[in-house]
């Protein structure tokens, strides 16, 4: 059992969702809130890497999150006006409906 107090950031949920621009026919995509949930954003670690010979910062997250469904690789998280990239979803160890464990980073793709 997740303790309740674990829980103290709040953060958003957002999904993609594809449309297509009135104007000029091109695919369009957009966030859109997916849900407002409790949960526990803990840094990892930081680093510095070059790629293509461009320096980016990316900052490791672990953000924990009761259990629910539809949350993807796919989606995204907002927390303190910071767009978090999803790079998996991992269930708990003992019944996998408890808590969601998201892998997140930060300040190199938002999306």
């Amino acid at each position: 059992m997740i303790a309740a107090g674990r829980l103290r950031h709040r953060v958003q949920l957002q999904r993609q969702v594809y449309g297509q621009s009135p104007a000029t026919g091109a695919q369009t995509v957009s966030w859109e809130p997916l849900a407002d949930v409790w949960a526990e954003v803990a840094p990892l670690s930081a680093r510095e890497f070059v790629a293509a010979k461009v320096v980016d910062s990316e900052v490791t997250l672990r953000v924990t999150i009761r259990h629910r469904e539809g949350v993807t690789d796919k989606c995204r998280v907002l927390f303190r006006g910071k767009i978090l990239n999803i790079h998996g979803v991992l269930p708990d160890p003992v019944s996998g409906l408890e808590y969601l464990t998201l892998p997140c980073s930060e300040g190199v793709n938002d999306g």
